[in-house]
């Protein structure tokens, strides 16, 4: 039995819910850059399972059932989703204009990436960088 993952996708990979994962698709599609992969129907001819790639990440998704909630649902937040991508602020505006609700602007990070937020319609919070400087750990200072 094989111990790594298939060639095609990465050790670590999240799987996100969606309560309409054919709308999530295309919205992650439009807003973010992320290009549709793999498309799986449920028992009830809906998308029960599907994936998406950025560069060389790759996102799951996936409908919550009874036993899963996605961050809409639960009225909170669960995590963030960190992406590096080759030019952030041209990202930011490809989000900005597909409607994603803005959680911060493109900002210089004191750990050497320019990074913005976003969340998706279901309520993911996302965040997308692009590395602009190497910092040594012994100088990474945030700010007061």
């Amino acid at each position: 039995m094989p111990a790594n993952p298939p060639e095609n996708m990465p050790r670590i990979t999240p799987y996100l819910f969606y309560e309409d994962v054919a709308k999530a698709l295309g919205w992650l599609a439009q807003a973010f850059g992320f290009r549709e992969r793999l498309r799986m129907p449920g028992p009830d001819g809906s998308i029960g399972h599907a994936e998406m790639e950025l560069a060389d990440g790759v996102v799951m998704l996936g409908r919550p059932s009874a036993d899963y909630r996605n961050p809409k649902r639960l009225g909170g937040v669960t995590q963030n989703i960190y992406v590096y991508v080759d030019d952030v602020d041209k990202h930011f505006e490809r989000a900005k204009r597909a409607g994603a609700v803005i959680l911060s602007e493109p900002k210089d990070q004191f750990y050497g990436d320019r990074h913005y937020g976003a969340l998706d319609p279901e309520g993911h919070q996302w965040y997308f960088a692009q590395h602009i400087r190497d910092v040594a750990p012994e100088d990474m200072k945030p700010p007061a």
